[in-house]
């Protein structure tokens, strides 16, 4: 058998950290998609991987020489409400192995089967949401933000009943810089064991931000690392439209990636309190509220690094709370600098072009994504008719638009709103189109969609 190369550091923590346990056997895996650039990338054989052989260890048939599978536990916050034990309910880690460019992955299947923090789950996955993260993760890789990926993706050969029926199962596999998450600290520190919490810390540092073993408060260190990650990675998330839905703390990932597609998506129509999750009834995880959200979580990760920070518990708290304070100060600079590739502005137009584009593009209920695009024609020399057809009230956008071409006569970013301003993105409708037709057995949908968002920024027939 081909190896996979793995090289595991996560399997040799304290085993109160996770249960060992093999993936359950499926009846019949068939691989419906393979991603062979991010295969070549772990250095493993796309080829071996599309074999028999590969397909049984996707869907976890075989355990592959060197893997050491696992569930991790983790704790978490949800909707602002404590679990003081969730974990991978329905995945299994297989281990890890360093990539081309000498970066280590962890190697996850999802829609596994039962683990011990399954809480009266089957484990398994259906085909839908498997096809769903696929397509949404590889799409928000394309566009540049630090996110998880989709190895592959398997049908099982099984049903798993859901609230809307027997549907088709799958499984995905899933790679990641860690699967390590705010809840993940939430879980150790509520053990009130200090050694272990020490042994979360430095195995976290030494594989996200070694650097900063090398400051003389390398804990210190490590919370401001996390804080920027966090910062730089809502901001990104904000300047596509895109909504998280589910900004629980065990979906906060420490390396800064995004994880757990679940009700995400990017918004049509601009609404600052757009949701994409029917059970947020109260808007915690809005496009506008990701901000205050990814502070809140910060700071219940910093209380599970306080007996780390200090000695003393009240300056401990007050070091912690230095570090948040830097939080909105930098996601801000963060934000703006984005919006202001965005709208192709240069260093010295004021702010309120954007405030007042955003307000405009809200207030009359414009398409996030067209509009940004159309802008990024017309600043080419393209048809303004074609942006200023977006708005329903024109005396307000020519108003707009004017103050918009006055302060980007002189000096427009082009460049900057051609790389920041896609072509196309995963909308809902397409990505359920594609679903919809995999539960019929064609999958011609789901590879055009996948293959069309691979270049958001270029221009395709």
């Amino acid at each position: 058998m081909p190896e996979i190369h793995f090289d595991n550091t996560y399997s040799q923590l304290p085993d109160s950290f996770y249960t060992k346990l093999s993936p359950a056997q499926v009846p019949a895996p068939k691989l419906v998609r393979l991603n062979s650039e991010l295969a070549a990338k772990l250095s493993i054989d796309a080829s071996w991987l599309k074999s028999a052989e590969g397909v049984a260890v996707l869907s976890g048939n075989t355990i592959a020489d060197g893997s050491e599978p696992l569930a991790q536990v983790y704790a978490g916050h949800q909707f602002g409400g404590y679990n003081p034990q969730l974990g991978d309910g329905r995945a299994i880690l297989l281990g890890e192995t360093i990539g081309t460019d000498g970066q280590r992955y962890d190697i996850q299947l999802k829609g596994s089967g039962r683990t011990p923090y399954s809480r009266g789950g089957d484990g398994k996955a259906a085909l839908g949401p498997v096809l769903r993260e696929y397509i949404l993760s590889e799409s928000m890789a394309a566009l540049g933000v630090p996110t998880t990926r989709a190895l592959a993706a398997v049908i099982t050969g099984e049903t798993v009943v859901r609230q809307d029926g027997p549907l088709a199962g799958a499984i995905f596999t899933r790679i990641a810089s860690s699967h390590i998450r705010v809840g993940t600290f939430q879980y150790i520190a509520a053990q009130k064991n200090l050694v272990e919490l020490r042994t979360l810390a430095d195995h976290t540092l030494q594989r996200h931000f070694p650097k900063a073993l090398e400051s003389k408060t390398p804990y210190i260190a490590f919370l401001n690392q996390v804080i920027i990650a966090q910062a730089d990675l809502i901001a990104h998330w904000m300047s596509l439209g895109f909504i998280h839905g589910v900004m629980n703390t065990d979906n906060t990932a420490i390396s800064g990636e995004t994880i757990d597609y679940g009700p995400c998506a990017f918004m049509d129509n601009f609404h600052p309190q757009c949701v994409f999750s029917s059970i947020d009834a109260k808007a915690r995880y809005s496009w506008g509220n990701q901000p205050s959200i990814a502070h809140w979580n910060l700071t219940r990760f910093a209380e599970t690094l306080l007996p780390l920070l200090a000695d003393d518990t009240e300056q401990a708290i007050a070091i912690a709370q230095t570090s948040l304070d830097t939080f909105q100060e930098y996601f801000s600079k963060q934000y703006m600098e984005r919006f202001r590739a965005k709208f192709g502005l240069p260093d010295t137009a004021p702010d309120s072009i954007i405030q007042d584009g955003l307000s405009l593009i809200a207030n009359q209920q414009v398409d996030f994504t067209h509009f940004f695009r159309r802008l990024t024609q017309a600043a080419n020399g393209g048809n303004k008719a074609k942006l200023s057809e977006l708005f329903t009230d024109s005396e307000s956008f020519e108003s707009w638009f004017s103050e918009w071409v006055i302060a980007t006569t002189q000096s427009r970013n082009l460049e900057g709103m051609q790389n920041s301003n896609p072509i196309r993105i995963p909308r809902n409708h397409r990505v359920e189109q594609a679903i919809q037709a995999a539960y019929k057995n064609d999958f011609d949908p789901f590879n055009r969609l996948v293959d069309a968002l691979a270049t958001p920024f270029t221009e395709q027939e």
